[in-house]
């Protein structure tokens, strides 16, 4: 019934959206809502649209995705301060707080998360609608991934998929925000981490354990003077500014972090990699790193790891309505 709905709505839509090249999701949303109420008053029933900021919910929507005003303001063309206006105006609006302030940014409350989910499901729905009334091939995909897992666990097995599905036109995406789905035009992406991310749904994909890898001269000083001495030495690289990877190692080795500024942020893992060989730091890789480890140019510094971490597929849920998602994802579940 709901899909029933769904479509008669959107069908009326399609005049608005042949017609404009830059889509207004709440002009879209206010639009398809009337539509959706006229079509139910046609069998007798009346639905009241009490909701009407749907540009703020958006706003919010991107905010959330990257915990971060800055970084919403820079995707949406907008200054922070009006990135901060429209999210006061929503919290006006429903009544509770989506963010708690903090001086270095913002963290989701648990309603927030809570809206994030349905929020984003709820738009992802419609773009998912809004590209079959554009024809969209339905037989395409676009999965979002690093080159790093792209090159050294992927693409090997990618031929098995093609001879398997060769009606299905195959993208790889290389990402380095794993955050901005739309941007990238992804349809599903493969994240690494422990697979604690609220934003979208998570299914484990490889277990992959994350521990601590230096250069030749590294590994030497390890040996020599101790893995906290030599630690404390060393840059820590992360892949993020807000990544709590290596809090988490030091806490299952059992060890003091030391409060240090000189960490280096790399987010992209291949370049991650040949910084540590270059001697620039000590970083948390996993056994995808095996080719450098037997050729002797990477060592494993501890044998402390970050069990729970791997790759995981991160998507929204409508689209497994795609055919061709539904396809890779039962394949690569099954490599």
């Amino acid at each position: 019934m709901a899909l029933s709905i769904a479509r008669i709505c959107f069908h009326e839509l399609t005049g608005i959206v042949s017609g404009s090249n830059s889509l207004d999701y709440r002009k879209i949303l206010v639009v398809g809502f009337s539509f959706f109420n006229r079509w139910l008053n046609r069998g007798g029933y009346e639905v009241t649209i009490r909701f009407h900021h749907y540009d703020a919910l958006r706003v919010f929507v991107i905010a959330a995705q990257h915990e971060s005003l800055t970084e919403a303001a820079d995707r949406l063309s907008l200054t922070k301060g009006a990135v901060s206006h429209q999210i006061k105006r929503l919290e006006e609006e429903l009544g509770f707080a989506v963010f708690d302030r903090h001086p270095r940014g913002v963290h989701l409350t648990d309603k927030g998360r809570e809206l994030l989910f349905t929020a984003a499901s709820a738009f992802n729905e419609i773009e998912l609608s809004l590209d079959v009334l554009r024809g969209r091939d339905t037989h395409s995909l676009t999965i979002g991934v690093t080159t790093y897992f792209a090159s050294r666990w992927l693409s090997p097995r990618l031929t098995s998929f093609m001879r398997q599905h060769p009606e299905i036109r195959l993208r790889i995406q290389p990402m380095i925000d794993f955050f901005d789905f739309a941007g990238e035009e992804v349809d599903l992406a493969i994240r690494w981490g422990n697979g604690k991310w609220q934003d979208r749904e998570i299914t484990k994909l490889l277990d992959c354990p994350a521990w601590p890898t230096g250069n030749r001269e590294i590994h030497k000083q390890v040996m020599a003077v101790g893995i906290e001495r030599a630690f404390a030495s060393n840059t820590l690289l992360r892949d993020r500014d807000d990544s709590n990877s290596w809090s988490e190692w030091y806490a299952v080795a059992g060890l003091k972090q030391p409060q240090r500024i000189d960490t280096l942020i790399i987010q992209d893992p291949s370049v991650r990699v040949q910084a540590v060989l270059d001697g620039q730091g000590i970083a948390l890789n996993d056994e995808l790193t095996r080719e450098e480890i037997n050729a002797g140019r990477l060592f494993r510094l501890s044998e402390s790891e970050l069990s729970d971490y791997g790759y995981f597929l991160a998507y929204d849920e409508s689209i497994l309505k795609n055919p061709a998602a539904a396809k890779f994802m039962q394949w690569v579940l099954e490599e």
